[in-house]
């Protein structure tokens, strides 16, 4: 078996098509669907519920079972209640009905003429239809925030839901001075419930290529470009019948397919990149997620006056495992993020340096982890990249600083990836990695992932984080003073069918739910950061909010 497909079994199969496919985008090829029926939604006492069976319906759709994940079937129980989302009892088809930010308002309830410092205000959301009509059921998904242009101040708030059409935001109020409240519509519960609908089908909203290259027929290399993508669970087969090159991870067990090349075996494959997005929205869907209804910010009491408190407020709590996250979790200052969660602190370059001192820091996942590394690598003093003839953009990274004996790797994750053209041999399974590292007090292992995963089904994420999970048991077992730090998806800005930060919002909670109880991992809430930040959003948030989140991974592995 070549080396260039590293750990993959691969098995082809025959080209037979069972399906109809048409040639678009100048050769890459995507499958017809037919749009699934809206599932049916039961009323249970005074509320609508998301799912009264929520494991059925899974089954029903993608035929993927709590062992296919491998997790227990309570651990899915439990997963479907943390990621409960109220949806309309049936599928909306007139837009009018839908929640509209123009008539949605908030505002602050016994509103006064001053505050101090640490108090928080209660604020009621209400969302009507384009009718102005009360909406009856919830489910729209809204961000909250206090914030203050001036001083670089901000503040996240959660919104609840009380599954009637009224929300409420409880909002702290940590700086003194002029503080504004900001209250958008991100998504209606009718765009929420199609977001719903296409992440639990088989429908590929996301395509990728694979790239074969080897002797031809004349004994000349050639190349060929197929389709690849993701094999997960019975019914949710991108591609139905025998008609595929198959690579099994032998160790997780994911299955990577690859259109079969007409000339080139399947052992040929060299190469990975991002394919074409594909839409399944229908027209009143799309009608639905236009920008004039979507990220929109509602009109209600917006300013307020706040006194210095003698009381002080933060946390000085020692940065260690173990520790909860609050809501909020910190605030902006002056661009400064002051933690609710543990002391942290700011770190000059040189202090980074001692900090980092005698380190090996693994960092894992997508580019946003890659933005980590790019500021160590701009910050700390004599800190260098290492030529590895690697795709600066792609990796994999590594940095030394020999003085103190620094190290600092990173690597992207493996397939499904929307990225450019890589070297499959590059593309690593996250656990697979953490498998091979020795751990000890001078190792500090950092891992996100979430962008890229935001185009597949729930349960195959619940799988990858169920294998990681168990890699990162393996590791603390065998180097218990190994540091392991999981940082959270930050909200990106997109706002679409393909990525949504509500899809992402989702992912964090069920890699924090299923880290809940490992001791000695720590997880940093970087959705906090990005969200309630004055900065656009953005998939790679801005130099500011990179600066603070390393301030908080140093803190923890250099804690005061």
């Amino acid at each position: 078996m070549p080396s260039a497909l590293g750990s993959f079994l691969k098995t082809p199969h025959s080209v037979t098509l069972e399906t109809i496919w048409r040639l678009m985008d100048g050769g890459s090829w995507t499958q017809q669907f037919q749009h699934p029926a809206p599932k049916p939604v039961s009323l249970e006492g005074r509320h609508r519920q998301t799912n009264s069976s929520p494991t059925i319906s899974v089954l029903d759709i993608m035929g993927i079972s709590h062992e296919d994940m491998g997790i227990s079937l309570d651990e899915w129980t439990s997963l479907q209640k943390a990621l409960d989302w109220q949806s309309p009892d049936k599928e909306i088809t007139q837009l009018n009905l839908s929640t509209s930010p123009v008539h949605s308002t908030f505002s602050i309830v016994g509103l006064g003429d001053s505050y101090k410092v640490g108090e928080k205000i209660h604020v009621i959301i209400t969302a009507r239809d384009h009718n102005n009509n009360l909406k009856p059921y919830g489910g729209d998904f809204f961000q909250a925030k206090l914030f203050n242009s001036k001083l670089k101040a901000s503040v996240f708030g959660e919104v609840v839901d009380y599954r009637n059409g009224t929300y409420s935001v409880d909002l702290l109020l940590p700086w003194e001075g002029q503080a504004q409240v900001s209250v958008r519509l991100v998504h209606s519960s009718e765009v929420v419930q199609s977001l719903k609908k296409y992440r639990e089908s088989s429908f590929p909203r996301s395509h990728y290529k694979g790239y074969f290259e080897g002797p031809g027929p004349n004994g000349e290399r050639i190349s060929e470009v197929v389709e690849c993508n993701l094999k997960w669970g019975p019914n949710g087969s991108w591609i139905k019948g025998n008609c595929c090159c198959e690579y099994k991870d032998i160790k997780k067990g994911t299955v990577w397919q690859c259109e079969r090349p007409k000339t080139l075996s399947c052992d040929n494959w060299v190469y990975h990149s991002s394919g074409p997005l594909e839409n399944p929205l229908n027209p009143i869907e799309k009608k639905l997620f236009t920008k004039k209804l979507t990220n929109v910010a509602l009109t209600g009491d917006t300013h307020i006056f706040v006194h210095p408190n003698t009381t002080g407020i933060g946390s000085m709590e020692r940065c260690r495992p173990g520790l909860k996250t609050p809501v909020p979790a910190g605030f902006y200052l002056h661009d400064i993020w002051k933690s609710f969660v543990c002391n942290t602190k700011r770190f000059s370059p040189p202090e980074m340096g001692n900090c980092l001192k005698n380190k090996i820091v693994y960092l894992m996942g997508d580019s946003t982890a890659r933005q980590w590394f790019e500021y160590f690598e701009q910050k700390v003093p004599g800190l260098r990249r290492m030529d590895l003839h690697t795709y600066h953009i792609g990796g994999p990274l590594m940095a030394v600083e020999l003085k103190n004996n620094i190290i600092v790797h990173w690597r992207m994750q493996g397939v499904p990836l929307k990225f450019s053209k890589m070297p499959i041999t590059d593309l690593h399974y996250l656990s697979n990695d953490i498998d091979e590292i020795a751990g000890g007090h001078h190792a500090v292992v950092v891992f996100t992932i979430c962008a890229h995963l935001v185009f597949h089904p729930l349960t195959f994420y619940v799988h990858e984080v169920a294998k990681i999970r168990q890699a990162v048991v393996a590791l603390l077992s065998r180097a218990p003073d190994t540091t392991v730090i999981i940082k959270s998806g930050n909200t990106a800005g997109l706002k679409n069918i393909f990525q949504s930060d509500w899809y992402a919002l989702q992912l964090n909670t069920v890699m924090r739910e299923m880290f809940r109880d490992i001791n000695g991992v720590i997880y940093l809430d970087v959705w906090q950061m990005t969200s309630c930040h004055y900065l656009p959003e953005d998939l790679h948030p801005g130099p500011v909010i990179i600066a603070n989140e390393v301030d908080m991974l140093l803190s923890y592995i250099c804690p005061t």
